[in-house]
């Protein structure tokens, strides 16, 4: 198959990109670049892609359509999108990006998709969307209408744009609401990579809500799998299709649904800490602070569906998780 990857030097595009090309198929690249974090670890992942046969990069905004258009072409087999501005906390002092980069880009993509659509097209959503939402483990019918973030609010409008096009064009899409992703090669501004550098480097590490606080964590592996077995399971066209699975995201109108994809553990932040402990033999100096602005105390995600449709569901431990991502972090940094 033709695979377009956009985002493909962050951190989920590089091992998504990484696992197809693995699979045999053809995957075009596109990723911005752009200097929110390190540039050199995105230009880096890039690097490693490039080494490989069967692999195009291409480094463009997907706000530039003249440049999207000249990629895309006549289009692709499948989609993965994962490109966007990512962060809670940075869509707080600069709301501007989001706009540009989640909102207007998602839209050319869209765009090219009307006009040549995939079988399949993958789009990354984000648990930030659930939001006010109380009750869990978050079900991908539940309610996600009261976003905290500028950055939830971009996501949840590109769930809703996507729903759009894939009505009136008939394009098989699917949302992936990712839990809090860690991993090899992952993000510097995520918390598993500020503390182990803040530990390897005698720095106490902010600990907010008092440490009161749990995150359903998600090694790439996992994801990566999720998504490579999801690609098979496009949402079908409304026209003659069975009945929907038992608590089904899927859209009455149009080839679309949510899917969940996390471990159904949610994890204290300090046991999280605890275990970067464990892997690094260095003990944390914290700094405990009050809940930052637009955060949640909890994420926990329900993933029946994920497992209903694929017969997968991620497994990874979290210590192992973290073992992996400190000896990852460890060779990148010498350290």
């Amino acid at each position: 198959m033709r695979i377009l990857v956009t985002g493909s030097a962050g951190f989920v595009g590089f091992h998504m990109a990484r696992r197809l090309l693995d699979e045999g198929h053809e995957v075009a690249g596109i990723d911005g670049c752009t200097p929110y974090y390190d540039r050199n670890l995105k230009l880096r992942r890039h690097e490693i892609l490039l080494q490989r046969p069967g692999f195009a990069g291409h480094e463009a905004m997907l706000e530039d359509r003249a440049a999207l258009q000249r990629i895309y072409g006549n289009g692709f087999d499948a989609v993965y999108h994962f490109a966007a501005q990512p962060g809670v906390r940075y869509s707080l002092d600069n709301p501007r990006a989001y706009v540009d980069a989640n909102l207007t880009g998602t839209f050319n993509l869209l765009e090219m998709m009307r006009h040549a659509p995939p079988t399949h097209a993958l789009l990354a959503s984000t648990s930030s969307v659930y939001g006010a939402d109380a009750k869990v483990p978050f079900r991908e019918t539940g309610r996600a209408d009261h976003p905290l973030t500028l950055y939830a609010a971009s996501k949840k409008a590109n769930e809703e744009m996507a729903h759009a096009y894939s009505h009136l064009f008939k394009i098989p899409i699917t949302m992936l609401r990712f839990f809090t992703v860690y991993g090899p090669w992952g993000r510097p501004d995520m918390a598993l990579f500020k503390f182990a550098a803040a530990l390897f480097e005698g720095r106490p590490i902010d600990v907010y809500n008092h440490g009161k606080m749990s995150r359903d964590f998600t090694y790439i592996d996992d994801l990566v799998e999720a998504m490579l077995r999801l690609i098979g399971h496009a949402p079908p066209q409304v026209e003659g299709r069975a009945a929907p699975l038992p608590d089904d995201s899927l859209s009455p109108v149009a080839p679309w649904r949510v899917v969940n994809i996390g471990t159904e553990i949610p994890v204290a932040l300090m046991d999280f800490v605890a275990a970067i402990e464990a892997a690094t033999g260095i003990r944390a100096k914290c700094n405990f602070m009050a809940m930052q602005q637009g955060d949640v105390p909890a994420t926990f995600a329900d993933t029946s569906l994920l497992l209903a449709l694929t017969g997968f569901a991620p497994k990874t431990q979290l210590k192992e998780g973290v073992k992996a991502f400190i000896a990852w972090y460890r060779d990148y940094f010498g350290t």
